[in-house]
């Protein structure tokens, strides 16, 4: 009985901070008084002239619904921007969707840049370094091609440069789409988990967390940080750089303008991958602090008396009532933030959080990743270094990756 005890009251911890995490989420949801119909959409902010801003796409390959995304910013209502889509590669496929999103709108000021650059191990920041040395504006966004946004977000985040003192705006992320089983995976933990912390970590602990699908900054705060070429080996840039601005006293703020991460097309081994790759990046960033990962999924929590105790009436009961008011959370999110998964989708709920639990002992034994076909060790603060080929290091990974491959 003492088992199903402990479990039980580091569920109700875990159940207690899922319920910041819905009010914080919620609390984004007052009205922007920047975008009220009222409001004067002319080419000044509340304090001068919107700033012209150098819009910064690294793409590489075909992300789901990627002519939709990037057409969604040829429409912003915004006085002066440019767009750089930014590849390494003629061939890669995703050059052809973007020369037709320029064909398509000859008014927007578009460059398609192609240069093969690797000065470093991440090849997200790989590609943005060419993209910011041609760009012409004074701010930049750094802005994910699986992302789409509404006609008002960049005026509702630039609106926030305004304040001095503010050094990078990044928003609030929903998951979009859901069309396949890993899809609808992907979804619902990127509106709840991802976005749940991410409110937690903003309102309550005034710890705001960059992710990196869409930061706004301007270039002389990321140049007095070392420029994009400091965080070339590292894993959690868009983490990293938050940190090391907010290091400068400037403010970090993250808007609760939502942007949308199209996820279509998924399926369960990119879902296990990605998030076994976003665990041991927060196991080496978080140190200690990624137990709370595990304790604030109450839903692994309830379901580990019936592997570690007995399974019973007791503890059956305990799973489901804990199952239910996870999926009851996580559907008041969804709706909260607009969520276009469908009600069923939410049954799916512990499912994934289960998986994830299961995903969160992978950065215990395992210390490499793999990124767009390349492997890595990755140490403290996410600084990559390569994996070694030969030995038994190398013996050792290629044994993980079998057994990880075989369940994924």
């Amino acid at each position: 009985m003492e088992i199903f005890i402990m479990f039980a009251a580091l569920t109700a911890l875990g159940l207690i901070a899922y319920i910041f995490q819905i009010l914080a989420v919620r609390s984004y949801k007052r009205p922007d008084p920047s975008l009220r119909p009222e409001a004067d959409h002319s080419s000044h902010s509340a304090s001068g002239p919107l700033p012209p801003v150098s819009i910064l796409k690294p793409m590489k390959g075909l992300d789901d619904n990627l002519f939709d995304n990037l057409e969604s910013f040829c429409r912003l209502d915004y006085p002066e921007y440019e767009i750089i889509f930014a590849l390494q590669s003629w061939n890669d496929p995703a050059y052809k969707v973007a020369k037709k999103v320029k064909d398509k709108y000859p008014g927007i000021d578009i460059t398609i840049h192609v240069e093969n650059y690797n000065p470093g191990l991440n090849p997200k920041v790989n590609n943005l370094i060419p993209a910011y040395r041609i760009s012409k504006h004074r701010t930049i966004l750094i802005s994910d091609s699986n992302v789409a946004v509404d006609k008002d977000y960049l005026r509702a985040i630039a609106n926030k440069l305004d304040d001095p003192t503010v050094g990078l705006v990044c928003n609030l992320i929903r998951g979009m789409g859901g069309y396949s089983f890993g899809a609808v995976l992907e979804n619902l933990h990127m509106n709840s988990f991802i976005i749940g912390s991410v409110g937690l970590l903003d309102r309550f602990m005034k710890m705001p967390c960059v992710i990196g699908k869409s930061m706004l900054m301007r270039k002389s705060d990321l140049e007095a940080i070392g420029g994009l070429a400091e965080f070339k080996d590292v894993l959690a840039e868009d983490y990293l750089m938050g940190q090391r601005i907010a290091g400068l006293g400037k403010k970090v703020v993250v808007s609760g303008h939502l942007i949308n991460n199209v996820n279509n097309y998924w399926g369960i081994k990119k879902f296990i991958n990605r998030h076994t790759r976003w665990g041991k990046l927060r196991r080496h960033i978080g140190g200690a602090r990624y137990i709370s990962e595990l304790i604030s999924n109450p839903v692994f929590m309830a379901f580990l008396p019936l592997l570690l105790w007995e399974p019973s009436r007791l503890t059956f009961a305990f799973a489901g009532l804990v199952s239910a008011f996870k999926i009851t959370g996580d559907y008041i999110i969804g709706r909260s933030i607009g969520s276009n998964l469908k009600i069923r989708s939410y049954i799916l709920s512990p499912l994934k959080d289960l998986i994830i639990g299961v995903l969160w002992f992978a950065p215990l034994i395992s210390s490499t990743v793999v990124w767009r076909g390349n492997r890595y060790m990755i140490g403290k603060d996410s600084f990559l270094s390569p994996c070694p080929e030969s030995g038994i290091w190398a013996l050792k990974y290629r044994l993980l990756n079998v057994i990880t491959s075989r369940f994924a």
